[in-house]
Order: structure tokens, then C-alpha cells, then sequence
């Protein structure tokens, strides 16, 4: 799949490397723009609207983050590229697809780019198609409550949300309180279709009803409840379509 690509980075020497090195070793990727501060690029993407924007972390006039605010309705995938390790937690809540270090390992850039293509592939085969999960898996299982414990029939799960060390389960017309956390809550349902599309949501796959493209995405489901998606957890969800 052909991508088109955009570079926002203040340095120019690191711009023409990254251009080589994506020429060389990503013949799927097209260059189609750079920018050398926020403002240039945030341009750019309003007027190319591309699949994929490279981001260095810290420019003139402001940041990576910054420019990311001012975009309401994102459709690209991001790779950050910075020589600071710490900025890789506010990269990822801002829902990066990659992150590469500086200097830049050829190896982990075509892994980065082979992730976005994946994504982006998955994406194309499922525009203006109906989402159908590839297993439908049915069972019960069973919450404490402090009387006992209560069974739930696993296709009554809509989604669960991480509450501190407690999960919100959301039912059709009810939520129970579970002082689980979402991880053991995932692995409890791992036998059957749920995905991990964010740090903190667990989604019945069999509820979503439509996904649509966005900063990372979102899932609508079937009770009208629409959801973030995680970039990084976005490949995770798509995998589970046809």
C-alpha cells in the first residue's frame, strides 16, 4: 500500500536524512512535504491530508503536542521522532503510532512504517463495509459481590472500563462494579472477542457496529456508546474484522 508521508522537523540535516533513509528502505512511503516548524507543518497537513506525519518532539514556536491539538479530526498516523526517551508517555497518550529515538535505526524505522501500513491497509478493506468479527465465541462468567457472586452472560458485555483498581462492566441497561482491574478483567475474557483498545477500555468485538477514523479512531457500538481508540492499540481491534 502507498503512503503518503509528511516530515515536520526543525533541523534540516535531520530532514534529509530521514527523507534518504525512507526512500531507501520504505519504497511504499512518499515524501510528499516537510516543514520545519509547527506552524508549517500543521499547513501542510490541512492542505495534503496525508496518511502518516513524521514529528519531531521539540521545534520553534512550540512542540509536537501542540500541533496535534489544533488538528480536530486526525485521519494520519503519527511516528514521533525526538532524541528524548522522555517523551514517549505523552506521546503515546496522544496517540502516537511509533516512537524512534535519535539517531534514527533504519530497522526500527521499517517496523514503524510497517506498522502504519498494516494499519492502513486494515482500514481500506473496511471502509463502506459492514464489520463482522472473525469468531463469535459465547459462555458466561461470574463477579463478586458481597454477597456471593452474580453470572453474566459474556454477549451481555458491551465494553469495561478501567476505574483505579476497579472495572466498570456495562451492561444494556446496568453497569456492575468490580474491584478487579481491567487487566485481570482482559484475561479473565481472553477465550473470547474482546479487544484492549485503550488503557482504559476492553470492548465486546461482537457490539461494534462501526469504526471510524479519527485522532486514533473510535468504535461506536451497537447501544450508541462511541469510544476512543489507542494508536498503538488500533491494529489490536483491527484483527479481529475480515
Amino acid at each position: 500500500m502507498n503512503i503518503n508521508a509528511i516530515i515536520v522537523e526543525d533541523e534540516a540535516i535531520s530532514r534529509d536524512i530521514l527523507r534518504n533513509y525512507i526512500k531507501k528502505y520504505c519504497p511504499n512511503v512518499t515524501v510528499i512535504g516537510e516543514a520545519g516548524d509547527i506552524e508549517e507543518g500543521y499547513k501542510l497537513i490541512q492542505e495534503h491530508n496525508p496518511d502518516l506525519v513524521f514529528l519531531d518532539v521539540e521545534m520553534p514556536y512550540g512542540n509536537a503536542f501542540d500541533l496535534l491539538e489544533k488538528i480536530e479530526d486526525r485521519t494520519f498516523e503519527t511516528i514521533f521522532v525526538t532524541a528524548y526517551d522522555h517523551y514517549a508517555i505523552e506521546a503515546l497518550n496522544n496517540q502516537a503510532s511509533y516512537y524512534l529515538l535519535k539517531p534514527i535505526s533504519i530497522d526500527d524505522l521499517i517496523v514503524a512504517v510497517n506498522h502504519v501500513t498494516q494499519i492502513k491497509e486494515k482500514e481500506t478493506q473496511l471502509e463502506n463495509t459492514v464489520l463482522t468479527p472473525k469468531e463469535v465465541k459465547s459462555g458466561k462468567i461470574t463477579i463478586p459481590t458481597q454477597d456471593g457472586f452474580e453470572v453474566i452472560d459474556v454477549n451481555d458485555i458491551f465494553y469495561c472500563k478501567a476505574d483505579d483498581n476497579y472495572t466498570e462492566i456495562y451492561l444494556e441497561n446496568t453497569k456492575k462494579l468490580v474491584s478487579k482491574t481491567l487487566k485481570y478483567i482482559e484475561e479473565t475474557l481472553k477465550e473470547y472477542s474482546f479487544a484492549r483498545i485503550h488503557k482504559s477500555y476492553l470492548v465486546n468485538v461482537n457490539a461494534v457496529v462501526k469504526y471510524k477514523k479519527g485522532k486514533g479512531g473510535s468504535v461506536v457500538l451497537s447501544n450508541g456508546k462511541e469510544l476512543s481508540i489507542s494508536s498503538t492499540k488500533k491494529a489490536n481491534l483491527l484483527s479481529y474484522f475480515k
